[in-house]
């Protein structure tokens, strides 16, 4: 790195709390090239793209400064849902700390089934000489509000008992060894709490372990758990997530195809505004997962949901008498498609570390061009094509709508409401007034803008995503 760089990387990493993610050389490598392509560096110059760059992997590895609420307003109004959270979010809290505590539940102003949660981090916290290692996974949920769950445990103290005081420690590069004592690697500090089970219990046993482990008392990142908490009335969802299905805009009546669906989350958000009217057919490949997907549309109430357990690249019937009940499905079967793509995964925070090769990180975009050709031609003429993906490379979003444009010339791109992320990035040759129409979540562009007020900060301090709305004609 140069002189100025490396001091930019110092300047940004004075304002974090954790390392910058840790990835395999060749994909950072990568990654810079495409923050730093030829297009960026005509428009912005080498400097800001080089700063937006070090700020996107400090930020991916920290968690955004809210929690965002998905409330069922197909079953209640906002403000009654907001009451109600509230009440159960103080109890839990007073029952933790001494006297009242006020939670702060802030409505998105623009998007009418949010609700905003401000997270109170990093806090001064001290760590304890008594450590329990966890993995990277349950790191990442522990900076997001979740207790310790005792599957996510790598490493405890060799006599530790139910009761202990202990600091946690997220393994950002999964190299601890399950069971161990102790362990010296890279480990980043998340908070402490108190241990619910013996060791004996958590590594010792023949059978799964369940559970919680540890009961976090001194996060590092404070926010409330939500494990248990009105169900059926407060789903925990990122809002770029949220915002995709308001921007496909379903109407009741309609038939609508998730095509990608598991955990469901989508899936549901799109029957509730279709006020259940209408019939949402989810498809995933995995067959495991299918079961969250109706897990989760039973819990929310959701009749209109149809749930198979199907490769979605197979998903047009090439015979055109087939039946239009199950999959696969008759050409032009859809008024609205959604196609929440399998993706790197690279916007995703917290995230302190990411283990993959280039070859991996590179891997998917024959897959989503697949997944498209079929979305394309289960669309019915007239109707909406929203693409996404919780990734920020350009291979897996400008580049491929570019490529869409030019493979279906039925397809014109389309407005996006809500429109609250960024334009889409410079790099694939797209004009500007495409790159207008596309919406990409960049945090990066908003991380040290620490003093707006919630609202808006919550629209720039949020995962990595990307949205694209086409019309069929």
């Amino acid at each position: 790195m140069c002189e100025i760089t490396l001091l930019m990387v110092q300047q940004i990493e004075e304002m974090s709390t954790f390392p910058r993610i840790s990835l395999k050389p060749e994909v950072a490598d990568h990654l810079r090239s495409v923050f730093l392509n030829k297009e960026v560096l005509a428009a912005v110059g080498h400097q800001v793209a080089e700063s937006r760059f070090q700020k996107l992997l400090t930020c991916l590895s920290h968690p955004p400064s809210h929690t965002c609420i998905r409330a069922s307003t197909h079953l209640a109004p906002l403000e009654e849902i907001r009451h109600k959270l509230a009440e159960e979010l103080e109890k839990q809290m007073c029952s933790s700390s001494a006297g009242e505590v006020a939670v702060q539940i802030v409505p998105h102003p623009r998007i009418p089934d949010v609700l905003l949660l401000p997270v109170d981090g990093p806090r001064p916290v001290k760590q304890l000489s008594s450590e329990v290692v966890v993995g990277a996974q349950c790191g990442s949920a522990v900076l997001r509000g979740a207790h310790v769950f005792a599957p996510g445990i790598v490493a405890s103290p060799k006599y530790m008992k139910a009761g202990d005081a202990v600091s946690v420690l997220s393994d950002s590069e999964g190299r601890c060894t399950r069971g161990a004592t102790s362990f010296q690697g890279n480990r980043v500090f998340v908070g402490n709490g108190v241990a619910q089970m013996d060791r004996s219990a958590i590594f010792c046993t023949e059978e799964p372990v369940k559970g919680v482990g540890v009961r976090m008392v001194e996060p590092l990142y404070q926010s409330p758990s939500f494990d248990g908490v009105l169900p059926d009335m407060a789903f925990l969802q990122n809002l770029p997530s949220v915002v995709v299905g308001h921007v496909l805009g379903p109407r009741p009546g309609e038939r609508i195809l998730d095509m990608c669906a598991a955990p469901g989350g989508k899936t549901c958000h799109i029957a509730a505004l279709m006020r259940d009217q209408g019939e949402v057919v989810a498809l995933d490949k995995i067959r495991n997962k299918i079961g969250r997907i109706r897990q989760n549309a039973q819990m929310l109430r959701l009749r209109s949901i149809k749930v198979y357990c199907f490769d979605s690249t197979r998903a047009v019937s090439s015979d055109p008498t087939a039946g239009a009940e199950g999959p696969p499905f008759p050409p032009e079967s859809f008024d609205r498609v959604l196609l929440d793509a399998p993706c790197s995964g690279l916007g995703q925070r917290p995230n302190m570390s990411c283990t993959w090769s280039l070859k991996e990180i590179c891997s998917y975009q024959p897959l989503q061009r697949k997944l498209f050709q079929a979305a394309v031609g289960l669309l019915k003429k007239g109707g909406v094509l929203v693409y996404s993906t919780c990734t920020v490379t350009l291979s897996e979003n400008e580049e491929q709508i570019a490529w869409a444009l030019e493979t279906f010339p039925c397809l014109m791109l389309q407005p996006q409401e809500p429109h609250i992320g960024a334009e889409g990035m410079l790099g694939a040759g797209l004009s500007p007034e495409r790159l207008r129409l596309l919406q990409r979540f960049s945090p990066e562009l908003t991380w040290d803008q620490t003093a707006a007020p919630l609202p808006c900060r919550a629209d720039g301090d949020t995962i990595g995503f990307f949205i694209a709305k086409f019309l069929k004609n």
